[in-house]
């Protein structure tokens, strides 16, 4: 392999959001480099499954009920 065609892959430590952090390679930085999370797995609802509530004020699913309330199968 060629030296000059890749990036240095070396040690950086991640600091998760909670506090906790651990070890990884990457090509971020240089060697011993620490990246602070903002928002990581462990809090954000896309990867928790997070508190989603569906909140109908009047709109479209109670229009919807209210005009085939008395449709029967």
């Amino acid at each position: 392999m060629k030296k000059e065609g890749h990036p240095d892959y070396h040690f950086i430590t991640v600091v998760m959001t909670d506090g906790t952090s651990f070890k990884t390679r990457s090509t971020v930085g240089k060697a011993g480099h620490v990246i602070n999370l903002d928002i990581d797995p462990k809090t954000h609802p896309a990867w928790t499954g997070g508190n989603q509530t569906v909140l109908d004020r009047g709109g479209r699913v109670s229009r919807f009920k209210d005009k085939f309330k008395g449709f029967v199968r």
